[in-house]
């Protein structure tokens, strides 16, 4: 019998309120966790003697310990050009950054990406096709799920909103790219809906366009509540506080929000943008789309008037919500590490390695 195989977990992902990829991180480690029986699960542990480290986020710290005495995997939630519109630095400095988050990836042996259209770029920046994964984010339906009625409307008493309003719910960090400029135009051409924003400002003052959103948020129009930054245990109320999720991101990675509110069974709206196509079936028109701000308004109206239009997406959102579920995500991470162990552990000679073959002898 193989001995176990020793993970150690390297991240960062939870030091910074609001964030999806703090969400997916605990999900995902709560999983691997569930695979005991396989896997020994560590985190931020200082110790060495480990069969795979997995880095979450690119920190320094964690990039320098990816070496020849362990498997090294990287997990890749975004890729470099994907922080424009994120953050705001200086151009020479974003430059660097973005070569250094590149050369994190490269370091590693094996990267699993949350979206496949990732693996392309990954493999223009000198990965290894073979040495991609895709393996998507997943949410525990025991978190997120439907509630009461009676919860519900206490939800919206607590935050002052009627209980016979549509109510729009918009998510994540405010920054440019997420779209809030035209989140809160559609409110303004849409004044009997309440728009409620939760999220705020994970990374300050160098988020980009941060003067411009501070503004928005400091004198909202009447019909926008920005609730700030939510603690996860609280979300699934928000969620289902909503009857809508509306994302207008001009650009994403893979929303961990999606996943949550599917649960909840409220319908989407998003940017018809091409990364959603394939992860959200688009084939099966699982969620509403528009382009541009005329398109979204067209499409909040249907939405809150057309039951029937409503009820499809609905059930467009179960589908997506059936299919990342807990015991499918879970299967894949435990096949993924027990397949890399058995890829790398002879080409790098680890310790366990060469224990378990003596053993066997």
């Amino acid at each position: 019998m193989m001995n176990k195989i020793r993970i150690n977990m390297l991240s960062q992902a939870t030091s910074v309120d609001g964030q999806g990829v703090g969400s997916a991180y605990i999900e995902q480690v709560a999983l691997v966790k569930e695979n005991s029986d396989v896997f020994e699960v560590a985190i931020n542990s200082p110790k060495s003697n480990f069969d795979i480290y997995h880095m979450h986020t690119f920190n320094p710290q964690y990039v320098v310990r990816l070496n020849k005495r362990h498997i090294n995997v990287t997990y890749v939630h975004c890729l470099p050009e994907t922080f424009e519109g994120s953050l705001k630095m200086p151009k020479p400095i974003f430059a660097i950054f973005k070569k250094y988050v590149a050369h994190a990836y490269r370091k590693a042996d094996e990267a699993v990406v949350v979206n496949p259209i990732f693996i392309e770029p990954l493999v223009k920046l000198g990965l290894k096709r073979e040495n991609i994964t895709y393996i998507p984010n997943f949410v525990d339906h025991d978190k997120f799920h439907e509630i009461s009625l009676e919860e519900r409307n206490a939800l919206r008493d607590k935050y002052g909103i009627p209980h016979d309003k549509f109510v729009v719910m918009g998510c994540g960090q405010v920054q440019t790219r997420k779209g809030v400029k035209d989140y809160v135009e559609c409110a303004k051409r849409n004044p009997d809906m309440v728009f409620v924003w939760a999220g705020g400002f994970s990374f300050g003052a160098i988020t980009d366009g941060y003067k411009e959103l501070k503004a928005i948020m400091d004198n909202p129009p009447e019909n926008v509540k920005f609730i700030g930054i939510i603690p996860r245990v609280e979300m699934n109320g928000i969620f289902n506080m909503c009857d809508l999720l509306f994302m207008p991101s001009f650009d994403e990675l893979f929303p961990m929000s999606i996943l949550e509110a599917v649960n909840s069974k409220k319908p989407i709206l998003l940017r018809n943008l091409e990364l959603y196509e394939e992860i959200l079936f688009n084939d099966k028109d699982t969620y509403a789309k528009a382009p541009d701000v005329d398109g979204f308004c067209k499409e909040l109206e249907k939405l809150s008037t057309d039951n029937a239009y409503y009820e499809h997406y609905q059930e467009g959102s179960q589908l997506i919500s059936d299919f990342y579920s807990k015991e499918h995500v879970k299967n894949l991470w435990r096949e993924y590490y027990q397949r890399i162990y058995q890829k790398w552990a002879p080409i790098k000679k680890l310790k366990s390695w060469k224990a378990q073959n003596k053993k066997n002898k």
